[in-house]
């Protein structure tokens, strides 16, 4: 049986390269919305983060998000990032 490789995805803040299911996966669907996508299948264009409060704090000051999804991200995005480490 062929093993299978790991996905790998690159976090927008630290520019490492991770295994997908190491990070979260944040989505401006094709509506304009922006939201966060836990099952990593939404529909739309994707930005990853590593899921550490340093790196979503950093993100947020950074705008990395804003500029990766050519959209304002909402400070509820941030809020529900920080939400999914506890």
């Amino acid at each position: 049986m062929k093993e299978r490789k790991p996905v790998l995805r690159t976090c927008v803040v630290t520019k490492e390269v991770c295994e997908k299911k190491d990070l979260i996966r944040v989505v401006r669907t094709p509506e304009g919305n922006v939201i966060v996508d836990t099952k990593g299948k939404a529909n739309g264009r994707g930005a990853y983060l590593k899921l550490s409060e340093e790196v979503i704090l950093k993100a947020k000051q950074s705008k990395a998000l804003d500029r990766k999804l050519e959209v304002s991200v909402p400070d509820s995005i941030y809020d529900e990032l920080l939400g999914l480490l506890k």
